[in-house]
């Protein structure tokens, strides 16, 4: 079995997270620009805190928790590693800090009929509305 590392991310980091991102095969953004890689630093260093899994030093797996609004920015698996245990190892990491900072809630938006959208159920997290954009929204409390 492939050992799972989950640490805080850091700028240097900020190149792999780019790259599971634009490399997901669904909630793939329709205009790549729309994430900067100063939205990356930002949720770092001044709006939340990020994570990421690495496996034998890869950075395989991304999660950011935005403070400012107490939802999920981001979780993503590289493509080749899904199915593995990284997207629960982020989820773990991220929940644990949001009940040691006493936050009551989380929420977070992603593709409908995704594998997104059926982990976050199988994870307790509760469907809600759709949005305009396709998106569907859930929320989780602590």
């Amino acid at each position: 079995m492939t050992t799972l590392f989950v640490r805080q991310a850091t700028r240097q980091d900020i190149p792999a997270m780019s790259a599971i991102r634009m490399a997901v095969k669904e909630n793939q953004l329709s205009d790549p620009n729309k994430v900067t890689m100063q939205m990356y630093e930002d949720y770092l260093e001044k709006l939340g805190r990020g994570w990421v899994c690495e496996v034998d030093g890869l950075v395989v797996g991304f999660a950011y928790l935005n403070l400012t609004d107490d939802s999920v920015w981001a979780l993503f698996v590289s493509p080749q590693y899904e199915g593995r245990g990284v997207g629960r190892q982020l989820m773990d990491t991220l929940l644990a800090y949001s009940r040691d900072n006493n936050i009551g809630g989380l929420s977070l938006s992603t593709g409908a009929n995704t594998r997104a959208d059926a982990f976050y159920q199988a994870q307790g997290w509760q469907r809600g509305d759709m949005l305009d954009d396709g998106e569907v929204c859930f929320s989780l409390a602590l």
